[in-house]
């Protein structure tokens, strides 16, 4: 039997919350923004793939703090077999794997299996419903060495083990949650209203309602424009191609808030490099790595923070405890599972790195179990 799901990603701020608690105001107040010393964030959010996956192995050789894997974590075949021979957990992922499937229905057999309680035994059971190739891979992580930048990363700045995602679902909507703290009902990729754009406010709508600036710099599509309010004219001047991020940050002219995309679809003439699978993970290293350089060499480096995090598990193995329970509805009109608000956090994502300051701390490991929640304050509250 797993041992209870390991959470996944998303609220972007329990950091920022870390920061401001040494804080008197809790209102947005002048005297605040005085004190702290961050001036400019820059978030990259990759693509679908679980903390175990990636970081687990790292808590054996790098610190063994870390709610990582033991080598111990097993899944049944079946949910339904009690005699059902398990597949463990194993270091040896490829950098390019089969895309697993995570839709919401999806990821719930894969946290519930077949009973009602989040044993997370239900991934091998989940994969095997797709592909026989599919049940070994979705329990495999990364050794620390196949990821070197992450490793270095782990090394020398703090790590959340206990970062919630707010959607047990798949990217768009996790996505949504990331900027303005609700998907507005969605609980899969709608096409349809993707296309039409989501209506709810943003926090670049807040940053720009206090007169403060926000860039998104992007390879191939910026998917921050699936938010109708951002497909408006006055903020057609703060999206730029990835390289003005580099000449930004050489320059000191890093704004408020940065949002890095990365390369979503594979081009002719180059490759993604989002982490989403069946994409190289290569390649989402040298981003990071590229991400990360850009940023330590700026002027702006003693006043800027860098989170990198993930959207969704993908369905790889998540190990550690849910925050808490899912209560799961069925309805003729939406045709679907769905969940209601109260049940908000409840995978984990990949671990955001921590730069404040310039300061290295190392090996700072963070604990806390946290839910999605709004983070517009908590970035005005900075700044």
């Amino acid at each position: 039997m797993a041992r209870p799901p390991a959470p996944p990603i998303l609220l972007l701020l329990l950091l920022l919350h870390l920061l401001l608690a040494t804080l008197n105001d809790p209102h947005c107040s002048v005297e605040a923004q005085q004190k702290q010393p961050i001036k400019a964030i820059v978030v990259l959010v990759l693509e679908n793939r679980s903390f175990d996956h990636m970081l687990g192995w790292m808590k054996n050789s790098i610190n063994p703090l870390i709610d990582g894997l033991t080598g111990s974590e097993c899944n049944p075949r079946s949910t339904n077999d009690p005699e059902s021979p398990p597949i463990c957990v194993s270091d040896d992922a490829q950098y390019v794997d089969p895309d697993p499937g995570h839709s919401f229905e999806e990821v719930l057999e894969q946290v519930f299996g077949s009973g009602l309680v989040p044993s997370m035994s239900g991934f091998v059971q989940q994969a095997l419903a797709i592909s026989p190739n599919l049940s070994d891979t979705v329990m495999k992580g990364f050794r620390p060495e196949n990821l070197p930048v992450f490793a270095t990363l782990v090394r020398e700045f703090a790590v959340f083990d206990r970062w919630f995602s707010s959607i047990p679902g798949p990217t768009q909507p996790n996505r949504l949650f990331v900027y303005s703290a609700t998907s507005h009902g969605s609980t899969g990729n709608d096409k349809l209203k993707l296309l039409l754009g989501y209506p709810q406010k943003t926090i670049f709508d807040s940053l720009h309602e206090d007169g403060l600036d926000f860039a998104v710099y992007f390879k191939n599509i910026p998917t921050t424009l699936f938010y109708r309010s951002l497909r408006r004219l006055k903020y057609f001047s703060k999206f730029h191609w990835f390289q003005t991020f580099k000449d930004h940050a050489r320059q000191g002219k890093l704004k408020s808030l940065s949002v890095i995309e990365p390369k979503y679809f594979d081009l002719v003439s180059s490759e993604a490099d989002d982490d989403h699978p069946s994409h190289s993970v290569a390649n989402g290293q040298r981003l990071v790595k590229e991400v990360y350089e850009a940023l330590r060499s700026s002027p702006q480096w003693n006043e800027s923070l860098l989170i990198v995090t993930t959207t969704s598990t993908a369905d790889s193995m998540i190990m550690s405890r849910l925050l808490m329970l899912v209560s799961l509805t069925q309805t003729v009109s939406r045709g679907r599972a769905h969940f209601s608000s109260d049940s908000i956090g409840w995978e984990f994502g990949y671990p955001p790195l921590w730069f404040l300051h310039g300061s290295r701390k190392e090996q700072v490991h963070l604990s806390l179990d946290t839910p999605m929640i709004n983070w517009s304050c908590t970035i005005l509250h900075l700044f």
